[in-house]
């Protein structure tokens, strides 16, 4: 990879900017002064530094983010403020997106990358990877809720959902639920709830495939993936 370019990838610049730490002898490669931008390097076995601090080199980044309402999951928008936002300037570099959409209200787990090939394989409806969702219902939810949902229920446009597995954690005139299901319609899980005469009236993921929200994230805050989880989610 050429200097210029692993420098620029991970935050230094642009590759003008780039030139400008060369001119000041600020970069070096297995301790030597590099003067030549253009030079071809592996970051893996040479050691590049820059003012004495060594650059990691890092191709994909793996974000989990506790989505706080009144975000929107994209990447840009005109009007709202996107999770993206939320991100510091080097993690926005890297030009990651969310992998999926939760609701504009909606809170919970957000996975944020930039690795394609990993955010494919987790939204294609032939993976069917499960998402477990809790919510509050206005409404009793009821053991025939339970069994039209293991059934599928039919939305508002005809489209006929695939099972469901609902759990019922308390039932009242606000009842409180946890859903798994292995799509990501528009408004699906508010969707169902309406199929059946209920309304949802707080909603957050808490999984997605073998990932677990972390609880210790407040809401808008985020975090590297360990090695372990990553490699849950890439199974």
């Amino acid at each position: 990879m050429r200097l210029d370019k692993l420098l620029a990838n991970m935050g230094y610049g642009s590759r003008k900017e780039v030139k400008q730490l060369l001119k000041q002898k600020a970069v070096t490669v297995d301790g030597e002064v590099v003067k030549d931008s253009s030079i071809h390097v592996d970051p893996e076995k040479q050691n590049v530094s820059v003012f004495d601090e060594r650059v990691q080199y890092t191709e994909y980044i793996y974000l989990m983010m506790n989505k706080p309402p009144g975000v929107i999951s994209a990447t840009e928008d005109l009007y709202d403020e996107t999770v993206i936002d939320l991100l510091d300037t080097m993690s926005q570099h890297f030009k990651p997106f969310p992998v999926g959409r939760l609701d504009k209200d909606t809170e919970g787990l957000l996975l944020i990358t930039n690795d394609g090939v990993l955010a494919h394989n987790l939204l294609s409806p032939k993976k069917h990877v499960p998402k477990t969702y809790y919510a509050k219902i206005s409404g009793i939810v009821t053991d025939e809720d339970i069994i039209a949902f293991k059934q599928g229920v039919e939305l508002d446009d005809g489209y006929m959902t695939k099972p469901g597995e609902l759990k019922i954690l308390h039932s009242g005139p606000e009842s409180e639920i946890e859903l798994t299901i292995q799509e990501g319609k528009f408004h699906q899980v508010k969707r169902m709830f309406e199929a059946r005469d209920k309304k949802v009236t707080y909603l957050k993921r808490l999984t997605m495939g073998n990932l677990h929200l972390d609880e210790k994230l407040e809401l808008g805050e985020y975090r590297p993936l360990t090695n372990d989880e990553l490699s849950a989610l890439k199974k």
